[in-house]
């Protein structure tokens, strides 16, 4: 096995990069024909998802397979390799089937536990089987990992550790409340009717919105999808799908919209938004400041002071940066609290016995400590290790409309964080707050899952790789019985059916006795760690033709391509 996996993601990449760097469906299937056609490897798989790229292949060499695939990355993406680099990851071996389960599992989602990511692997495999660059390799990894992502979810509570993206990014457009409570009587607009959109749909709709319209740039789509939530059983919501053309008017009516389009381009920009917001309230969209001045916020300025002109100070703040904080401890400056007394009885003109002062209460320190804060306001700021306290925020009006943007790059305009009476929830926010979401007790569970099975997997490939040579071993054995009997029959002419048929069946099981304990032992050695070399020890051995055990992996493998691509 020389299996590479080179990619980013969520966890490696900024959203931003992750956004110039998404490949469309067309340019996953030039990556995948490029990279086969590549000399380092034979099979190629991509796994492209809103929040990671990954490219999957079998290679012969592995420095320059990393440079090849790293290469093609970035030249599909249209990222500079250079620029792509730093954020790149790189599996090998092991270690790449234990990235690729534990992304199966969803422990390696952006919400753990998520179970999107299974029918996303799925169609990745579908997509290189059709173009045949999965091979054995690649479809024996992928089929696997599909099994151990369902065993994940059967087996243990991996569910409750996080929900899928849709619901999670509802969740955050419900600020923490009860998304059905939140989503009750609502209008929704959801733009897309792929696979996300049509999940968030179904989502909206089990959570009790009173309308749903969907828009597409396919017409068929929005209209297909539309019916489907119509028709679904114990709902009554209303459905409908409208062209893209009528996106700018629905905004103005919906409360919630769900956006995941493959556009490479802003399908709601800020002043179309702005324009819906304005069309609901009356009032034009404001611009919500993230910080005040010291008027807005009520903190009042530091008094001058004459700190640092007086004979017998006992700190030098001479060398002070501009612009002290009220905010210090008693580290202020690398001192430590006694000190900082001394400066403070100074400013009184009176003395401090530091012994006394190591007595002193919390409360008296933080006085001492704002009174040094008020005597070094003009002569500059002193260093402190303690991040300053936010500025108070001015408070934003209650959200009219709610927007989740789910798709990579991004559909919706990042400058509508900005606008009042908007809350928008995009992949960027998600990955900040699932970053803070408690991991379930189960996750310990799934990962000596993911363990078990990348250990089974492969002793499972070594010991498929001696096959061929067992194979060749046994098919030689038989030959040389094949050989030796036709010698016999030379030297016997007169020899009868029944006694030639019972010596052949005699040497026949004295070859295979002979061989049985050396095969089933050399199997049973190759599938442990470092058990590669005994194939060629073997071949070694009996002096095998390499060319008939490449035939048997040649034969083996165009069996195997046709069973995965099926009928014609």
């Amino acid at each position: 096995m020389s299996l590479l996996v080179v990619g980013l993601s969520h966890r490696s990449a900024p959203v931003s990069v992750l956004e110039r760097a998404a490949l469309n469906p067309d340019a996953q299937i030039k990556l995948l024909q490029d990279t086969v056609a590549a000399e380092p490897a034979t099979e190629a798989s991509v796994l492209a998802t809103c929040n990671r790229i990954e490219l999957y292949a079998d290679v012969d060499k592995f420095h320059a397979g990393v440079a090849e695939l790293s290469t093609l990355l970035a030249q599909h993406s249209g990222v500079g390799l250079e620029e792509l680099t730093p954020y790149l990851y790189v599996h090998y071996e092991d270690r790449a089937v234990h990235h690729l389960f534990s992304v199966a599992c969803g422990l390696d989602s952006m919400v753990v536990g998520e179970g999107q990511i299974l029918g996303q692997i799925k169609d990745s495999l579908a997509k290189a089987q059709d173009l045949h660059t999965a091979g054995r390799l690649l479809n024996d990894l992928f089929q696997q990992a599909l099994r151990v992502g369902k065993r994940a979810h059967s087996e243990t509570g991996i569910d409750r550790a996080g929900q899928s993206l849709v619901t999670f990014g509802l969740e955050q457009l419900a600020a923490g409340g009860d998304v059905e409570d939140w989503a009750r009587g609502r209008k929704a607009l959801v733009v897309g009717a792929g696979s996300m959109s049509s999940l968030a749909a179904a989502t909206l709709v089990r959570a009790g919105v009173a309308e749903i319209v969907v828009a597409n740039r396919t017409a068929e789509r929005a209209e297909r999808l539309a019916q489907i939530l119509t028709e679904a059983d114990g709902t009554d919501v209303t459905a409908r799908a409208v062209p893209m053309e009528s996106v700018p008017v629905e905004l103005t009516r919906a409360d919630v919209v769900v956006s995941c389009t493959g556009a490479t381009s802003l399908v709601l920009p800020a002043d179309a938004v702005a324009a819906a917001v304005e069309g609901r309230t009356g009032a034009p969209a404001a611009v919500s400041q993230s910080a005040g001045t010291a008027a807005d916020t009520g903190v009042r300025p530091l008094p001058p002071t004459s700190v640092g002109t007086d004979e017998n100070c006992p700190l030098d703040l001479s060398a002070a940066q501009s612009g002290f904080s009220v905010m210090g401890d008693a580290a202020v400056a690398g001192m430590d609290a006694a000190t900082l007394e001394q400066h403070a009885a100074w400013v009184d003109n009176g003395t401090v016995d530091r012994r006394e002062a190591a007595r002193r209460a919390p409360e008296a320190d933080a006085e001492l400590i704002t009174a040094l804060a008020a005597t070094a306001a003009t002569v500059g700021r002193i260093p402190e290790r303690r991040r300053p306290e936010p500025v108070a925020e001015v408070p934003r009006p209650a959200p009219v409309l709610f927007l989740l943007d789910l798709a990579m790059p991004r559909d919706i305009d990042a400058a509508v964080h900005r606008l009042a009476g908007v809350r928008l929830v995009d992949i960027e926010s998600l990955a900040g707050a699932s970053a803070d979401a408690p991991m379930a007790a189960d996750v310990d569970e799934v990962r000596r899952i993911v363990s078990d099975e990348v250990a089974a997997f492969g002793a499972a490939l070594r010991a498929a790789h001696i096959t061929p040579t067992v194979v060749a071993l046994r098919t030689m054995a038989a030959d040389v019985v094949a050989n030796e009997i036709a010698r016999l029959e030379g030297r016997l002419p007169a020899l009868d059916d029944k006694h030639r048929s019972e010596i052949t069946q005699t040497v026949k099981r004295v070859v295979d006795k002979l061989l049985h304990a050396p095969t089933v032992r050399v199997k049973q050695l190759a599938a442990e760690p470092g058990g590669a070399g005994y194939a060629d020890a073997l071949r070694t051995l009996f002096d095998l033709d390499q060319e008939a055990v490449a035939a048997v992996s040649r034969a083996d493998d165009d069996s195997e391509n046709s069973k995965n691509r099926g009928p014609a």
